[in-house]
Formats: structure tokens, C-alpha cells, sequence
């Protein structure tokens, strides 16, 4: 039959299941086995099974079946409630399941354990060698090949569960699996885990945190009885003394192993386990030198803990096919003969020889290294040898016994090895030297308790020296990084396991040839490249000895410290448990409160158990928030709140007795609402909140006052008229409906007059959380249009008024009084002493600043009409500047001259009003210049809750702030069409190189363009924000330019706006210059804090630039004068006339003006010198902020022209160990021969015996004098110095010079230590200790007391 035909026959039993009722089930998963608890929904036939119902959980959830609980969520205590059967054969319908209806279930922990996760490799079939192997698995395709690792990612609650195997795993920190494999082999050792139980830890002789043994036996306990999957290793490490730091570097294991066994063998120092490694892991080896002449063998006697075996010998293109060839040739002597010729004692020349290692004792526990990483000298870098190398099960090592060879030398084949010999005896004596030497056996060492019984060689039986592998340690990656984990054979079961951090698994014998290495195929010397990088990296062998072999210890055997630290470590882990269960129920949302009388708004985290009620929650967040002092409890209630609209969505009226986790839909890692502790007045009631409500905030506006009041909250409809509404809000306020204007503010800076009565909310625009402004009043406004109203205007304000905190700077009495003898020489002073006389009060004390503001109010608003109509006359006259204070100008230099008497009848009043707000300590204009700290303010004295609104277009119509706020301001009606054109920058980058000028091109201040708010009154900042600082609360409107706000300051700082400076205050107290002055303040927001600081600020074409001084000889060379101005087009010589008076003034150097020069400064380092003739812009780039050295000469100035070169020469003397002072050399050219024919003049070395060198780093190039001898590029071959390796082509370059027939200075011992502590603190405190080496791998270390010494002297 076709498919899709109309007449298609559907089974019967089809038919009947679509009649079938269905049952909706939504099981929440509320365990904490995965990161994010799932959420799953199945419409089963309402025939379905119980049972059929887990297995669909389980395999949607991932969970074994099995191990998990579903329980009843229908509102019901789940405590109370028995779990479903998961193997009845109950239908849905009969286990009380409703068709059609929400059936709720909770996935639930199963008898206190949580579910295990169904691995991918789980439905695997046993054969599947692949999918139960944990590590590197092969490539699709490939045969015999695997893939390189690729690391897996764990959460927490993935390590919960017990790895069926029954082992337990090791958290990787970060790169910590090389540690992670050594301690699960260490763990599965059964001679050593029996021995480290044995060794008691004792509480009162060491802290327990750096004990390395006691960590290591509680991590043994947790790995032996931890009902996890995987235990964190942090206890062991910081034991060891490492930080974090340490989990990020990666280590070679075989180097871990022997610190680690270095570290037990010290700490078991004096105990019975003193000698337990040697015991176990220690074999000896003879490296011995034997003359072919004579026959006289030179030996010594050396000891091991494991065999390091070669993979390639060196220049070979083949590697070793087994561990036995490797054995092998690490045990072959060499020939050592032509100009390799040993020299016999007892013959008394040179003989040929034969030199090796001959093997004396195995180990009881043997370990072989395979040295896979090796140094490629073709390219330089350590690669790592993937080639194939097998290992067998069972490793017979009698083989590599040495018997002593009586045959003749000349018949023994040799190779490679290499040692020192520190013994000798010759070769018919030596089995008599070695039977007289306890240490020294030729067989296994077989000890007891009684003593060392010695075996030799003739006497052990073949089977004696079986060793069978029950480790091996894998490494996966390259000679970069990568991975370890482990292979290791169980003693228990014989059984093959995978130890790859959190994962155990089972593995076969397969799997370990799997990490045997190589490829297919032969590809020559590197065929290693195109092998696998997943090998074998360390083999652990035990020695097949019944009498020795030992069982892992039962718990009953366990001595009685082990069995109370299990106990303990129990206990740990089931209160953890219990905890876990704790956090599981546990609802955490977010909580919020407005404090009743402080009103702030207190944010804090609510924890709460889901079966509390919400009676009790109420209570805990009452306490919480810290209000029994403040208000009774039953004036409190908890409701459901949106931060983010500040949204109250709904109240709980009669649910007290809930609980939280029905009324918060369950536990959850994050919730899409808060909560809210809201507040009554015992006198009021609260107020229901219902779902689908909208909050309005409701402020109302007083046109006469000119204010805007404080909110009031109203709940609506979103289905209520604009009609309907207002008859709400007239009940709520008390104000008539029908003259009410009603403003929504929909979104920033978006106000919509309400005016169609019949429009809904919804239609209006109406959201959760709304914000509205209403007026009612009878006067002409309300007929107006409403963006012409005085109502938009006053709402324009408020939206766009911000509060700012100003600090203004420290007067001196001698700027005063200059200021005061320029005032009264440039207007009518008679006017001056009135002023003076006007502000003084009654009693004699002055005026208050209320009244001087009201009084310079109305000076301005008659200086801006004056202004204007100047400005349409087109009267304007050009300014002229200086940067003294004494012949400071009007401020506005296109005034008339009653203008500037004006002016200067107001600065006058700010000088002399209230000396207590505003005179500060004495302060010169020197010490003002040279100020360069930015003071620290503290943060926190400006908190507040003024509203923050938004920006909105200017509008010129002269209205006060709405605020409600009635000091008197400071207002200002200047208007002007003179730059109407000029297009407003908006770059926020306020250190930009560029900076604006105060005045336009018509002369008119950029402060007169448009009318803008501004109001500002005294206040009282915190203790603690400095002493003798006074501030003001300023209200402007954000869109004022900088220039204007600074003009619109004048009054409070004293003095003109182009003398002094906006610095903003950012996070952490940095200060940060404000220059662009026809940018708007809109970048500032609500308690921003300013700092004014006095000063000359900048005018178009001029840059701040920082003077320092240049001392070449000085321990600090590099010293700060001066802030200085700079400007374009001006001449170096002229800025050099300018600072000479500062210098002298600021400080105290008297300089004529050819016997210093200035030059480029970057960073710490001399550049160019500039020359007198040299013009700003033209010929030097010059920035915002710039830097630039100012060197004082010793002489006339050699520098005439660009083309000649300055260099910095020092001559190291090697015979006295020490430097000379510096030298500046000034070179006509580039070339190498005239810079030796000068350092040959200024030294008195002969020409042909000059040696030089570039100094590295930055000026002074500072060296150690034991280094500088070698370390240096002496002498370098070239014949210019701008070529490399010099690349000198610019002043400034630091040349080292020396006699090359001058001999070292030889030091003693003593010397030079004392020499290497003198040069360490000297180049510490210059701050110049450069090292030029690469960065070196950080060694492993373990610290026996905890933590390391830090040395400074050390890299």
C-alpha cells in the first residue's frame, strides 16, 4: 500500500490507543546529581506500567534505573509521602495518576543516595573494549593507533556517586593528574598503603595542615571507604606547601615521585617507617672503569630508586623494540680508547678501557622511566618520542645479574654509559671487597625483622627474580603538556583498572598493549611524529615473592588510629551529606526591604528551607534585615517583587501556613523574581497586590513652587481608561479630576501627556512598572500646548538635573592678595572698599554665602545683558595671556570695563565672605603649580538618593530646579548667536591630545551659548574627606558645556575660570583632568564628585606638559620640577625663557638660559635633544600631557644640529670591578670608528684596545659587575652603529666601554658573595634587576614545614 492513501489501514490496537485517556506527567528533577536540575514532561497512555514509567524517566533524565525515587508534587509534603514502586505493574490510572489533568512528581534521592548517571559505555556489551577503556580512545578507521586525549569536563555533583568498580577517583585541580596517577598507584601498592597505616600520627609534635604522611593516610581512608565518585586532592597539596598557583603547572611524574619520597623520607625521620622507601623502591648498581691492560678496575657504588631507560640511543633512526633490549644496552660498557684513553694507576699511563654499570641489587618494588622526551638539536626544542617500545606482564631480571667476567675483556662487546669512579680495587679481589660491604649485594635483598639475609647470585633460583607489572603510568600529549593518567592491575581481583582522574573504569590486558606507542609502518628518524601520542611513560613492577608479598590490610587488621580516623572521615562525610541535603531543600532568592526610616532600599539573600511556611520566613527575614528595633514583626510581610521594574507583583493573603517551596515553584538554582519585606505604620493596612496589576509611581507637580514631590504608589488595570484612572489617582492624591493633567514617562527621557480620556492603559503604553507626573490647576498652562508648557519645561529640568559634588581647592593669602592689588589697580577701588563694607553683618561677622549668591545672581544677569548687547554690536577685543597670577585678566575678555569692575565687585564678595567655609592654609601659587598628587576623597561621604533622570534637548527659557529645592542658585540668561554654526564635539576622551579653548573665534565664551541650570549651596562632607577642604552641592543641568559650568563656578573658587582646573573623580579616587570645555557634562551622573585645583587651564593651540630633571649620575635619575605650558608654534628657546623664572620660583634653580637644554622623554629613557631653534608642532610632536627631560650642562652646548648623535658612554673597569660615571659623547656621525676615537680621547685607552657595548634595558641600563664581563654583546662586528645589533639612531643610547687588555679581577669565595649581596640591594632598590634569559620551567619543590621561604634574590 502507497503511503499517504486516504483508505490506509490503521492496527486496531492504534485505534484503540488513540482512544486511550493520556496522563500528563511533569517529573522535577531535585537532586543535586547534575549541574542544572532538569525539568521533563511525558503523555503516557493512561494503561502505561509504574515500571515502564521509571525506564522513560530514567532514559530521558539519564539516571539508572534504579537508583532514584519518584515521590507526589501535587502540593503535598513530600517528607511525608511513600515513593512509587519502580518494578509494579500497576497502570497510571490504578496507582491514582488523573488523565487530563497536571500529574506532579519529584525525582528524589533513593534511600539517602543520590542517582547514578548513566554513562555512554554502560549499555555497551562486555566484549566492547573500547567503550569501557577510560582514557584516550582509538580513531575511527585506524588500527592500533589512538587519539591524542582529549580532556573532559566534570561538575561537582558528577563526583558524588561511587564509581561502580568501587574504587574512588581523584579531583584534577587543574593540571594535577601526573599527582593524581602517582597517588592511586601509591594507594593500590599494598606493602606501602599497609605500611603508611601503620605510622601514627601525633597531634601535639606537628600541625596536622603540613603533616605530608597524615595527609597522605587521610586521603588513603577517603579512597578506601568514600562513598563518592572522586575526592578532592587539595589537603595532600597543601600539605606540600604549594598554593593554587601550583595546580596550573604541570610536572613530570617520575620527578614528582622522587621529591615526594625525598619528603616522606625526611618527615619519617626517627620512626619505624625511617627506612620504608629504601626498603621498598631502593636497588644499587656498581659503575665501575676497568684497564684492558692490566686488568685494575676503578668502582663506586650507587644507589637508586628507578631505572631510566632510552628510547633511541642518540643519533640512531631506530628505537629499542622492548624494555628487555633497553635493559640491555643500559647495562653495556663502552670502549674508551684514542684521545678517550683512561689512565690506569697502576700502570701509570693512559690504556684503553672498558667502562659500564653492572646491576647488584633490584628493588623489591621496581620502577623503569622510559625516557621519552628528548632535545632535538636540529631544531632546538624538546620533542617527545611516541615510537613503540613493548613491556611484558612478567619481567624476568636475573638476566641482568652480573656475575664476575674471568674471560677476557677483549671478547665483551660494548656501548654507551658514562661515570665517575671513586673506588678501586682490582678484579681478583673484588667479591672479596663486596662480601665485606654490607651494602652491597649481587642477588635480591631479602630482609626480615631479624636482619638482612644475603643471598648471591649462584644461590637464588631462576623464579626468584620474576617481576610481574601491576602499574603503568600513561602520558598523552606532547613535550609541550598533556595528560596523565594511570593503568593499574588490582592485587585483589587481578583485575585491570583505569585511573583517569574522577573516572575509574575496568580495562583488559588489550588496553595496555593499547600504550605501548609506534605506528604502522616504518617513516625513518621521525616516525614518532605520525605516532600516537598516548604511551607508556613509567612501569611498576612487583617482585613475585610469596614469603613478600603482601595483602591489602582488612578493616578489622586496621591498627586503632586508622579505625578512628575512619570513623572520623565518616562522620565528615555524612555531615556533608546531611548538608548537601540541606542545600538540596533549600530555596535562596533574593530579598529586598526599604528600610522604614532610613529609606534605603537593603538587599540580602533569603535561605530558607522549602517545607518552612511563609510565616516563618517572614520572621527570619525580619531579623535578616535588622528591624526589631525598628518595627513590631506583625507590621511585615513578604511579597513577590521585580527588581528590575521595581515591580510588586503580588501579595500572600492567607497562605501563612504554606510553604515556601509550593509558594516559590520549587527549589531552584535561580529564580525570575525577588522578594520583597514590605512595611506598614501600625496605624495603616496593607494593601493587596493581585496578579495582573500594574504599579504606577505617582509624583506630583506644583507649577507655583516649581516643585516635584516625592512618589506615591497606586495599583491599576492595564484595561482601565485614561478616564477611569484619573478618578483613581484624584482618590489617592485628593486632587480634581478634571483639570488633572496626567504625564507618562514611558522610557528615558520620553514624557507623554495623557489626553485622550477613552484610550485604555494598555494603549497608552502602560507596563508592569510605571512612572506618571500629575498637575491639577486652574491656570493658563493647561491650555497650552504641551511641549510649550510650563509643565514640559519644569518636567525637561528635572529629568535632566544632576547633583554634583564639588571640592574646591586651598587659598593662599599671597594669591589673595594679588588678586586684590590687580582689582584694585585695574577698577575703582573706592567701589571695592564698598563691597567690603556691604557684606559685613551687624555684630561685625560676614555675610552669609546665601546672600553674596543672590547678590551675584543679579550682577551676572546684568552682565549677561550688557554682554549681549556688546555682542550684537559686534564689540568685541582680543584677549592677551600671561600665566602669572598677577596680571590676571577679566574673565570674559570681550566685556566693557563696568563689566569688569562688576566681575570684580563679585570675585571681591567671594573672597571676603565667611573666612570659617571659605579660606583655607596657607599655599603658595608655587605649591599650587606644583601639585601634582590627586587628593583621595572618600567614596562613600556623598551617598544619596537623589533621583538620577535622563537627558533631554536645551531649552532657553529661564526656569528654576524642580526639585523642590529653594536655596538660592545661581542662574545665568546669557544667549548669544555668534557660533550658532559651530558643531558640538562629542569625544568623551577628556586626556585627549586636543583641547578647547574657553572663547570661540567671535571672542564670545562658549558659557553665553545657551541658558542652562545651575544652582549651588555649601556643604558639609563627612569626617575624614580633608580637613580645611570645603565643598559645594551643585545642581546643573547635564547638557551645560564645561566652559560654562566652569564660569558659573567663579565666584566659589575665587578666581577666573581660566585659572583653574575640573578634574573628575573616578573609581578608587583617581582624578582625571576635564579640558574639553565645549563639551556637556552629560557623561557625569547623579553624586559625581569634582576636584578644582588652581592653575592656569589651557587655551586652544596649548598643552600641559611635565618638566623633569635629568641627573645621569643620580641613584634616581629622573626626578619631577614643574607642570608647565607649552604652545604650538612656539619655539624651544621660548619655552626655555618661561621656565626659567619657575624654576627659580618653584624650585630654587637659578639657570641661564643656555646652560641647560630640554629632550625627549619616554618613559625613564633620554631621546632627542631638542634644539633652540626647534618650533612645537612643526618640527617636535607634542600631546596632551606630555613628559620631557630638562638636563642641566656642564658646559656650552655641543649640540648644534640634527645630524650629529649624543650617546651615553661608562667605562667598566674590570680589574677594580666597578663603573665609572657617565660621559655624554657627541658624535658627527654613525660611525663605529669615531665613537672609539672618542671613547679613546675621554679615556685614554689606547684606540686598538677599545672594546665597546650597547647597554640593554631601560636608562641607566643598570648590570651587576660580576655579570657585565660576560654578559654583554662586547665588541660587535659592525661599522655604524644604526645597523643591527645596535640600532643606535637616536640621543640618548647608553654605550659601555672598556680596555680589553685589562685583566678580571679575581674574587675569593668570600668576596664574591659579599659583592652578589652589595649589587642584589643596590640594583633592588634602583628598581633595574632585568633579566634577559627566557622564561624558566618553575621547579617542583616540596616544602617539609608547609610553605616556602620566599627569597627575594632568587628568580
Amino acid at each position: 500500500m502507497v503511503p499517504g492513501e486516504e483508505n490506509q489501514l490503521v492496527p486496531k490496537e492504534i485505534e484503540n490507543a488513540a482512544e486511550e485517556p493520556r496522563v500528563l506527567c511533569i517529573i522535577q528533577d531535585t537532586t543535586n546529581s547534575k549541574t542544572v536540575n532538569e525539568r521533563i514532561t511525558l503523555n503516557l497512555p493512561a494503561s502505561t506500567p509504574v515500571r515502564k514509567l521509571f525506564e522513560d524517566v530514567a532514559n530521558k533524565v539519564g539516571y539508572i534505573n534504579g537508583t532514584f525515587d519518584l515521590v507526589w508534587g501535587n502540593g503535598i509534603n513530600t517528607a511525608d509521602m511513600a515513593p512509587l514502586d519502580h518494578t509494579s505493574d500497576k497502570s497510571l490510572l490504578d496507582a491514582n495518576f488523573e488523565p487530563g489533568k497536571k500529574n506532579f512528581l519529584h525525582l528524589t534521592d533513593k534511600d539517602g543516595e543520590q542517582p547514578q548517571i548513566l554513562l555512554e559505555d554502560s549499555s555497551a556489551g562486555e566484549d566492547s573494549v573500547h567503550d569501557r577503556f577510560i582514557g584516550p580512545l582509538p580513531r575511527e578507521g585506524s588500527v592500533g593507533s589512538t587519539s591524542d586525549y582529549v580532556s573532559q569536563s566534570y561538575s561537582y555533583s558528577s563526583i558524588l556517586n561511587k564509581s561502580e568498580t568501587g574504587y574512588v577517583g581523584l579531583v584534577n585541580q587543574a593540571m594535577t593528574c601526573y599527582l593524581n596517577s602517582l597517588l592511586q598507584t601509591l594507594f593500590m601498592t599494598p606493602e606501602f598503603r599497609n605500611a603508611l597505616y601503620k605510622w601514627e600520627f601525633e597531634e601535639s609534635e606537628e600541625d596536622p595542615v603540613t603533616s605530608i604522611p597524615y595527609q597522605l593516610q587521610r586521603l588513603f581512608v577517603l579512597l578506601q571507604t568514600s562513598k563518592k565518585r572522586a575526592i578532592e586532592t587539595t589537603d595532600v597539596t597543601r600539605s606540600f606547601g604549594w598554593d593554587s598557583s601550583e595546580a596550573w603547572q604541570q610536572h613530570d611524574v617520575q620527578e614528582l615521585c622522587r621529591v615526594m619520597f625525598d619528603a616522606l623520607e625526611q618527615k619519617w625521620k626517627q620512626t619505624e617507617q625511617a627506612d620504608l622507601i629504601n626498603e621498598l623502591y631502593q636497588g644499587k648498581l656498581k659503575d665501575y672503569v676497568r684497564c684492558l691492560e692490566c686488568g685494575y678496575e676503578g668502582w663506586r657504588i650507587d644507589t637508586y630508586l628507578d631505572i631510566p631507560l632510552v628510547i633511541r640511543p642518540y643519533g640512531s633512526s631506530q628505537a629499542f623494540a622492548s624494555v628487555e633490549e633497553a635493559l640491555h644496552a643500559f647495562i653495556q660498557p663502552e670502549i674508551l680508547d684514542g684521545p678517550n684513553q683512561y689512565f690506569c694507576e697502576r700502570c701509570k699511563k693512559k690504556c684503553d678501557a672498558r667502562k659500564g654499570l653492572r646491576f647488584l641489587h633490584f628493588p623489591y618494588l621496581l620502577t623503569l622511566q622510559l625516557k621519552r622526551f628528548d632535545f632535538d638539536y636540529t631544531t632546538m626544542h624538546r620533542i617527545k618520542l611516541n615510537d613503540r617500545m613493548t613491556f611484558p606482564e612478567e619481567l624476568d631480571m636475573s638476566t641482568f645479574i652480573d656475575v664476575e667476567d674471568e674471560k677476557s675483556p677483549q671478547t665483551e662487546s660494548c656501548t654507551d654509559s658514562g661515570a665517575e669512579n671513586e673506588g678501586s680495587c682490582h678484579s681478583d679481589q673484588m667479591s672479596n671487597d663486596f662480601s665485606n660491604d654490607d651494602g652491597v649485594d649481587e642477588g635480591i635483598c631479602l630482609e626480615t625483622n631479624s636482619g638482612t639475609e644475603k643471598i648471591s647470585k649462584s644461590g637464588l633460583e631462576k623464579n626468584s627474580l620474576i617481576y610481574e607489572l601491576f602499574s603503568v603510568m600513561v602520558h598523552s600529549g606532547s613535550a609541550a603538556g598533556g595528560h596523565y593518567y594511570a593503568c593499574i592491575k588490582s592485587f585483589s581481583d587481578e583485575q585491570w583498572y583505569s585511573f583517569n582522574d574522577q573516572h575509574v573504569s575496568r580495562i583488559t590486558q588489550e588496553d595496555i598493549k593499547k600504550t605501548h606507542g609506534g605506528s604502522s609502518g616504518s617513516r625513518g628518524y621521525y616516525s614518532s611524529a605520525f605516532a600516537s601520542s598516548t604511551n607508556a611513560y613509567m612501569l611498576i613492577y612487583r617482585l613475585k615473592d610469596p614469603a613478600r608479598n603482601a595483602k591489602f590490610l582488612e578493616v578489622d587488621e586496621y591498627p586503632e588510629h586508622i579505625k578512628n580516623l575512619v570513623q572520623k572521615e565518616r562522620e565528615l562525610e555524612e555531615q556533608e551529606k546531611r548538608q548537601r541535603e540541606i542545600e538540596r531543600n533549600t530555596c535562596k532568592i533574593k530579598l529586598f526591604c526599604l528600610h522604614p526610616t532610613k529609606q534605603v532600599m537593603m538587599e540580602n539573600k533569603l535561605e530558607v528551607h522549602k517545607d518552612k511556611t511563609l510565616k516563618e520566613a517572614v520572621e527570619m527575614a525580619y531579623k535578616m534585615m535588622d528591624l526589631e528595633e525598628v518595627i513590631p514583626l506583625d507590621c511585615c510581610r513578604l511579597v513577590k517583587y521585580d527588581e528590575f521594574h521595581d515591580y510588586l507583583e503580588r501579595s500572600y493573603e492567607g497562605e501563612e501556613d504554606t510553604p515556601m517551596g509550593l509558594l516559590l515553584g520549587g527549589v531552584k538554582s535561580t529564580y525570575m523574581f525577588d522578594l520583597l519585606l514590605e512595611t506598614r505604620k501600625p496605624d495603616q493596612v496593607f494593601q493587596s497586590y493581585k496578579p495582573g496589576e500594574v504599579m504606577v509611581k505617582v509624583h506630583v507637580v506644583d507649577l507655583k513652587a516649581e516643585s516635584v514631590a516625592a512618589p506615591i504608589t497606586v495599583r491599576a488595570y492595564l484595561n482601565q481608561t485614561v478616564t477611569e484612572f484619573k478618578q483613581l489617582i484624584s482618590k489617592a492624591i485628593h486632587l480634581p479630576a478634571e483639570t488633572m493633567r496626567i504625564v507618562l514617562e514611558r522610557c528615558y527621557n520620553d514624557l507623554r501627556l495623557l489626553s485622550v480620556s477613552s484610550k485604555t492603559l494598555k494603549a497608552e503604553g502602560f507596563f508592569r512598572s510605571n512612572k506618571v507626573f500629575v498637575e491639577s490647576s486652574e491656570t493658563l498652562d493647561y491650555q497650552m500646548a504641551f511641549a510649550e508648557s510650563h509643565l514640559w519645561k519644569l518636567l525637561d529640568r528635572h529629568a535632566n538635573t544632576i547633583r554634583l559634588f564639588v571640592l574646591l581647592p586651598e587659598q593662599s593669602p599671597a594669591s589673595y592678595s594679588k588678586r586684590t592689588a590687580y582689582q584694585k589697580a585695574g577698577g575703582d577701588s573706592g567701589n571695592v572698599d564698598d563691597d567690603c563694607e556691604r557684606v559685613k553683618g551687624p555684630v561685625g561677622s560676614l555675610k552669609s554665602v546665601e546672600a553674596i549668591l543672590e547678590e551675584s545672581t543679579e550682577k551676572l544677569k546684568s552682565l549677561s545683558l550688557q554682554q549681549q548687547q556688546d555682542g550684537d554690536n559686534g564689540d568685541s577685543s582680543k584677549s592677551t595671556e600671561t600665566s602669572d597670577f598677577e596680571n590676571i585678566e577679566s574673565p570674559l575678555n570681550e566685556r566693557d570695563s563696568s563689566a569688569s569692575v562688576d566681575n570684580r565687585e563679585l570675585e571681591q564678595h567671594i573672597q571676603t565672605s565667611d573666612p570659617e567655609n571659605f579660606q583655607s592654609e596657607e599655599r603658595s601659587d608655587s605649591d599650587v603649580n606644583n601639585d601634582r598628587s590627586t587628593s583621595s576623597v572618600d567614596s562613600d561621604i556623598l551617598s544619596s538618593s537623589h533621583s538620577s533622570d535622563t537627558l533631554c534637548n536645551a531649552d532657553n527659557a529661564q526656569i528654576p530646579l524642580a526639585n523642590g529645592l529653594d536655596s538660592h542658585g545661581i542662574t545665568s540668561s546669557r544667549r548669544t548667536k555668534a557660533n550658532e554654526g559651530k558643531k558640538e564635539t562629542w569625544d568623551t576622551a577628556e586626556e585627549d591630545s586636543g583641547t578647547d579653548s574657553e572663547y570661540d573665534e567671535s571672542g564670545k565664551s562658549r558659557g553665553e551659548m545657551q541658558y542652562m541650570y545651575f544652582k549651588a549651596e555649601p556643604y558639609a562632607a563627612d569626617e575624614g574627606s580633608g580637613e580645611g577642604h570645603k565643598w559645594l552641592m551643585v545642581h546643573v543641568d547635564k547638557r551645560i558645556t564645561l566652559a560654562a559650568f566652569k564660569q558659573h563656578l567663579e565666584p566659589f573658587v575665587g578666581v577666573l575660570s581660566s585659572h583653574f582646573k575640573v578634574f573628575r573623580v573616578y573609581a578608587s579616587n583617581q582624578e582625571f583632568e576635564s579640558v574639553r570645555l565645549n563639551e556637556t557634562l552629560s557623561s557625569f551622573s547623579d553624586d559625581n564628585k569634582i576636584t578644582i585645583r588652581l592653575g592656569r587651564a589651557l587655551k586652544k593651540g596649548e598643552y600641559r606638559v611635565k618638566v623633569y630633571q635629568l641627573l645621569v649620575n643620580e641613584q634616581e635619575p629622573c626626578k619631577f620640577l614643574l607642570d608647565a605650558v607649552f604652545a604650538k608654534g612656539m619655539t624651544v628657546r621660548q619655552s626655555k625663557e618661561e621656565l626659567i623664572p619657575q624654576l627659580r620660583e618653584q624650585c630654587g634653580l637659578e639657570l641661564s638660559i643656555d646652560r641647560f637644554r630640554l629632550r625627549k622623554k619616554t618613559w625613564k629613557n633620554p631621546g632627542t635633544v631638542f634644539l633652540d631653534y626647534h618650533i612645537y608642532e612643526e618640527d617636535i610632536n607634542i600631546s596632551s600631557n606630555w613628559e620631557v627631560f630638562l638636563e642641566v650642562l656642564d658646559g656650552v652646548e655641543k649640540m648644534k644640529s640634527m645630524s650629529q648623535l649624543a650617546v651615553l658612554s661608562r667605562r667598566w673597569k674590570p680589574s677594580e670591578m666597578k663603573l665609572d660615571p657617565f660621559q655624554e659623547v657627541v658624535l658627527e656621525s654613525s660611525s663605529v670608528d669615531e665613537l672609539r676615537e672618542k671613547l679613546s680621547e675621554i679615556s685614554g685607552i689606547p684606540l686598538e684596545d677599545i672594546e665597546f657595548a650597547k647597554g640593554r634595558g631601560t636608562f641607566p641600563c643598570d648590570i651587576s659587575v660580576l655579570d657585565i664581563h660576560q654578559d654583554l654583546d662586547w665588541n660587535p662586528k659592525v661599522s655604524t652603529l644604526n645597523v643591527w645589533p645596535l640600532y643606535i639612531c637616536d640621543d640618548g643610547a647608553v654605550i659601555f666601554y672598556r680596555d680589553k687588555t685589562e685583566e678580571l679581577m679575581e674574587l675569593t669565595d668570600e668576596q664574591r658573595n659579599e659583592l652578589m649581596k652589595k649589587e642584589s640591594s643596590r640594583l633592588q632598590k634602583t628598581g633595574h634587576r632585568v633579566t634577559y634569559s627566557p622564561r624558566k620551567e618553575k621547579a617542583l619543590k616540596i616544602y617539609l614545614d608547609g610553605a616556602p621561604n620566599k627569597d627575594l634574590t632568587q628568580d
